[in-house]
């Protein structure tokens, strides 16, 4: 099977699943997208409100800012894979609870195995304990590689919405680390793609 028609199962499955009180209050499930093939993968939380009525993944104002962010490096949405921990929006955009985040996880799972990328970025703190399995702070493993499962490495950085919270840019502020994350993103990009 090619990685769409694998990933398309995994969309279908998402769609049906109830797995968890979640479902329930959904306009639309939120997969993910971007290349199949992307050697890098950004995952969020959850999906907020606006992610809801269109499906998409980062397209309300965190996800315009992400947008940015990865224009600043020359990178497209299209370059890159963006998915979320859990698939249907927390009420009031809400962290998902780790019931909810185990009943999905074996979608993003999955959606990693498809794509198979190199890096794995995961943004704030709720995307990086699912990927830790404990509870961990974003400000002490942003910008740190850290060593995952079937040798993928984990890049995690500031969530965009913690971004629009911190707006400013003096050096060592939120914005100034990302921008320093970001080149380091666009770094290992370049470098996957001369292998």
């Amino acid at each position: 099977m090619t990685r769409e028609e694998l990933m398309k199962i995994v969309s279908e499955r998402v769609e049906k699943c109830t797995a968890c009180p979640l479902w329930e209050k959904r306009t639309n499930v939120v997969v993910g997208e971007g290349s199949l093939f992307a050697p890098i993968m950004f995952v969020g939380e959850g999906p907020g409100e606006e992610e809801d009525k269109t499906g998409r993944p980062f397209v309300g104002k965190a996800g315009q800012l992400l947008t940015k962010i990865l224009e600043s490096v020359q990178l497209r949405r299209e370059d890159v894979y963006i998915c979320n921990v859990v698939k249907c929006r927390p009420p009031e955009n809400r962290v998902p609870t780790a019931e909810e985040q185990k009943a999905c996880g074996h979608f993003l799972y999955a959606q990693i195995m498809i794509v198979d990328p190199v890096y794995i970025v995961p943004l704030g703190s709720t995307a990086l304990s699912f990927f830790l399995g404990q509870n961990v702070s974003i400000t002490e493993y942003r910008g740190k590689e850290i060593e995952w499962k079937g040798g993928k490495i984990l890049f995690p950085m500031f969530h965009p919405s913690y971004l629009l919270r911190n707006p400013s840019k003096e050096k060592g502020s939120p914005k100034d680390l990302t921008w320093q994350d970001i080149k380091k993103v666009r770094m290992f990009y370049d470098s996957c793609k001369r292998r």
